[in-house]
């Protein structure tokens, strides 16, 4: 663990009875309430405290120099649905129920099955009061993957990803009750959803400020279509030449219904649209310090993958993915190396960075060790609760991802090495592409002639991390 270059002092010991490796220790303050925001398709580098230099991010930095910096965290699939169901279930893509999008008519996703055993179940059973507002994905409309079924007390925002596309849209829902947007009507554009989702993120909060909760805040932002109120767009106006313009869905059956609408300000309105979503990480920590909670709350802000190139974004002009080689849908480290930052005044030493190779998966156990719930055995994730806490922290044997789509992927991190393998679905036990991230974390030299020996490891766990899946089979 090492100091942010902000230039951040130590803030000294922690409290003693801190954790080695998880669990509940008396001295430590009661329960902690459990925020997480998860950004839509944010890169590694579209943070100024990850690199950002054509815009800043205040608030988010912010949140940083008052907790930790994680450089090694990665999401649990490089699309939103798999990543998102990594999330909820601690296990990774080899294991976790949804393995791929796959979308459901008229409306939603396919379904997270009624047995998955959720973090936010979990942390129901011990008391929590808790709450998603954004994006669920998982399940369309009263199926057994519902956000209300799979452990949730409120839910409002999009159930429906592809719907999410829209950030005028003409319904969300509350629950399980459609809540029709009057003045988004036809082609009128009056209600920014993620504004009235974050109204509602904020209610919640404030309404059980005085029990346990767990909030958890899936923002559609910065998800293409690229719309943002005026007054932000403005802000950018003319200052991100040259620009770039974008013609898109504007009329017919799939205007609002997963079309992106034109953009002839790319550039800007991508900018904006993350200047918005710091404002509201920024007016969330507002309101736990403002409610009194903030030492005995945890916030934790991340992205559910790699950033997006549709709807007129322009990752290569904002070196979205930073150092890293790819985007959405890879399994390359610009796919799924995702920022992670994590602050909770006396808890977590402030101004530090952490190397710690981590996942979506690791949450639910965090979340079993913050709340001292026994952890299930049927997940592949591991407590990062210690190097929060600056202390000791157990590692993974290695990290595993498969995704079904554009022929079959697979993906290994085992210590320094990278194992990628694509055309899954196409050729058995085909190739298997070798990077030392080390010495090369942009993947660009293929070192699997020279260590035969890796590759044969990587080989193996590929085969054995998995469990075969009908719905998103690999190997056809």
């Amino acid at each position: 663990m090492t100091k942010l270059t902000t230039g951040l002092k130590y803030t000294g010991a922690l409290f003693a009875g801190l954790l080695l490796a998880g669990g509940v220790n008396a001295k430590r303050p009661k329960t902690p309430n459990i925020i997480y925001i998860l950004a839509d398709d944010l890169g590694y580098g579209d943070l100024s405290c990850y690199g950002q230099k054509r815009f800043s991010t205040p608030n988010i930095d912010q949140l940083a120099q008052k907790g930790v910096l994680f450089t090694q965290h990665y999401s649990g699939s490089t699309v939103c649905a798999p990543s998102r169901s990594s999330l909820m279930t601690g296990q990774h893509t080899g294991h976790t129920p949804i393995r791929g999008n796959r979308e459901w008519n008229p409306e939603g996703q396919f379904p997270l099955i009624g047995d998955a055993v959720t973090v936010a179940e979990l942390l129901k059973s011990k008391g929590y009061a808790t709450g998603a507002f954004g994006k669920w994905g998982l399940g369309y409309p009263g199926s057994e993957g519902d956000p209300t079924v799979q452990g949730f007390d409120e839910f409002f925002g999009y159930n429906c990803q592809r719907l999410g596309h829209n950030y005028y849209p003409y319904h969300l829902w509350s629950n399980l009750s459609k809540l029709r947007l009057n003045k988004n009507m036809g082609k009128e554009e009056g209600t920014y959803a993620p504004n009235l989702i974050h109204i509602k993120t904020l209610n919640f909060i404030e309404k059980y400020k005085d029990q346990p909760f767990f909030c958890y805040v899936p923002t559609i932002i910065p998800h293409a279509e690229l719309k943002v109120p005026e007054n932000y767009l403005a802000r950018f106006r003319g200052k991100l030449n040259p620009e770039k313009a974008y013609k898109g869905t504007d009329s017919g059956p799939y205007y609002k219904s997963g079309g992106y609408g034109s953009q002839p300000e790319s550039h800007a309105a991508f900018a904006a649209m993350i200047t918005l979503l710091d404002d509201h990480v920024g007016e969330i920590v507002a309101k736990v310090k403002e409610l009194g909670i903030e030492d005995n709350t945890i916030i934790i802000f991340t992205s559910d993958n790699g950033p997006h190139l549709e709807g007129g974004a322009d990752p290569d002009y904002f070196n979205s993915n930073g150092a890293f080689t790819g985007y959405k849908r890879d399994l390359y480290e610009g796919g799924i190396r995702v920022p992670f930052i994590a602050s909770w005044p006396g808890q977590i030493p402030e101004g530090t960075i952490n190397n710690h190779p981590s996942a979506f998966w690791d949450f639910l156990p965090t979340a079993c060790d913050l709340a001292g719930i026994e952890v299930p055995d049927s997940i592949d994730g591991i407590s990062y609760l210690p190097a929060l806490l600056g202390r000791k922290q157990r590692k993974h044997n290695y990290l595993y991802w498969e995704f079904p789509a554009q022929g079959g992927k697979q993906a290994v991190r085992l210590d320094k090495w990278k194992g990628v393998r694509l055309n899954v679905n196409k050729i058995h036990n085909g190739p298997i592409m070798l990077f030392d991230l080390e010495n090369d974390p942009a993947e660009l030299w293929n070192v699997a002639d020279r260590y035969p020996d890796v590759v044969e490891k990587i080989k193996q766990i590929m085969t054995e991390a998995r469990k075969p899946s009908e719905d998103y089979p690999l190997h056809k």
